[in-house]
């Protein structure tokens, strides 16, 4: 049976973290003497009576957690946060539709990056600062935040790591989950506090800098201002964002093996890795040369211009210097194939992971070798290590699953009357959590305030299945996770 009680203790502990992130909102607005002020004292008063209400049901049960109630923790855990995250939203008056503030909150903590604010510079500081702060708790995910300040907090943190973590092939830096997790956590504080400095440094203003660091180490995307990094005109800022997009898309264990244990051969041999950087080279080539050619790009901007989009694209971080819409239609499929793609497991980036480009690459150049050598045995090899037959078999659920999801979505909206274009690539857009899209109704630098309600809530859902990779949120809706045997 599922355990109620010890799911309403965990999730009343973990509200109580989101209300302490908010109180830091609070005193942000109270120093800016901003309008926003009551509307964060609101929030973290109710989310600090929920949180103790729920603890309080589950304050006699025992500690121990099973798988079942794991990956339902985990999926509980993303939407309260997202509801009661969209609070400050609706009180301040910002973003009164309900609907509107789920749909910006759970595109915060997944990471997306999608909005529908049209004028983000019209947002108060504590505001703009809570939507930064959702991208980066959620960059390696809310339970796995919790685990690596507050080991004890959750019980059978092993069970919730797996139901919460990405990628395929998941391992560990630590025998104890919470030691690892505070290493992983502790780098990634440290990409962000860089990449802050080196912005500031570059020309932004703290708050700036402070800012589009923790968005682009989260690789989620949300800016201060409604024209992104391209507000600042800044080649120096667009390569650092570049270089902090690129290095949060990599696996952070793999970081911490390379910087930490000197295992830096290793870090070139990492075959997810060498397909990360073949699309990241190959893609920003194909772009550069359209773009000197039909757009007239000079050299240098050609290159940072594409390299910027394809970074952001196949991170799935959706920061812009440029405006991809207007590009050649070419560039919009080269995009699209990054967006599917997404960077490396183990990493802050969304999307179908490059691991699992790897292993499928093997498996079809397995078949061709089979069809000349129909005997031989030839296992699927990630980093000269064999991938078992039921890593494979996940792997096609996966993908199936995916396509599924992407083309019930843009069925859907195709009812619902949004063109196509839009369509396919909103649902990759959400699937992948990448959050800019390519069209002319929605393009990469428009908010998606027009889409109809229904369409936010279906692509509120489905953002959350894609930072999830879509199983651990199936398999709750299933009779057998349900049933007692």
């Amino acid at each position: 049976m599922i355990n109620w009680k010890l799911i309403s203790k965990i999730l009343g502990q973990l509200l109580f973290l989101e209300a302490a992130m908010m109180f830091v909102c609070t005193i942000m607005a109270f120093c800016y003497h901003e309008p926003d002020l009551e509307a964060f004292g609101l929030s973290v008063m109710v989310t600090v009576f929920v949180s103790l209400v729920l603890q309080r049901i589950g304050h006699s049960t025992s500690d121990m957690l099973y798988r079942r109630d794991a990956y339902l923790v985990v999926t509980l855990s993303w939407i309260i946060f997202s509801t009661f995250g969209a609070i400050p939203f609706v009180a301040s008056g910002y973003l009164p539709s309900p609907t509107d503030a789920f749909f910006e909150t759970m595109s915060g903590f997944t990471t997306t990056g999608a909005s529908t604010i049209d004028d983000v510079e019209s947002l108060p500081h504590a505001l703009l600062f809570w939507r930064s702060m959702t991208q980066w708790i959620g960059g390696l995910g809310i339970v796995f935040f919790t685990i690596a300040i507050i080991p004890s907090l959750i019980g059978g943190s092993i069970k919730v790591f797996s139901a919460e973590a990405t990628g395929p092939m998941r391992s560990k830096l630590h025998p104890r989950l919470g030691t690892s997790a505070k290493w992983i956590w502790g780098i990634y504080a440290f990409l962000t506090v860089a990449c802050a400095l080196l912005f500031y440094i570059e020309g932004m203003g703290a708050f700036d800098a402070v800012n589009y660091a923790m968005t682009a180490t989260a690789t989620g995307g949300f800016a201060t201002h409604n024209s992104s990094t391209g507000f600042f005109h800044s080649p120096y800022i667009d390569y650092t964002a570049i270089f902090f997009m690129f290095i949060s898309g990599v696996s952070f264990t793999l970081l911490y093996m390379t910087v930490l244990k000197g295992r830096f051969r290793d870090f070139f041999r990492n075959s997810e890795l060498r397909l990360y950087l073949s699309l990241i080279v190959g893609a920003t080539f194909l772009i550069m040369l359209i773009l000197m050619r039909d757009q007239h790009y000079y050299f240098e901007k050609a290159l940072r211009s594409s390299l910027f989009q394809v970074v952001s694209f196949l991170t799935t971080t959706g920061v812009f210097n440029d405006d991809a819409g207007k590009w050649p239609h070419v560039t919009w499929v080269i995009l699209s194939f990054l967006m599917f793609f997404g960077g490396c497991s183990g990493s802050t980036a969304g999307g179908f992971k490059c691991v699992r480009g790897v292993m499928i690459i093997d498996v079809i150049r397995n078949e061709i070798k089979r069809i000349i050598h129909p005997r031989s045995v030839l296992p699927v090899r990630v980093n000269r290590v064999a991938v078992p037959m039921e890593k494979q078999a996940s792997l096609l659920a996966f993908f199936g699953l995916y396509w599924l999801l992407c083309f019930t979505t843009y069925f859907i909206m195709i009812l619902a009357g949004v063109d196509s274009t839009n369509s396919i690539t909103i649902s990759l857009s959400c699937a992948s959590n990448v959050g800019p899209t390519l069209g002319l109704e929605i393009g990469p630098t428009m908010s998606w305030s027009i889409l109809p309600p229904l369409v936010k809530w279906l692509l509120s859902l489905l953002m959350l299945m894609g930072r999830l990779e879509i199983v651990s949120v199936i398999v709750i809706f299933t009779r057998s996770f349900w049933s007692d045997r």
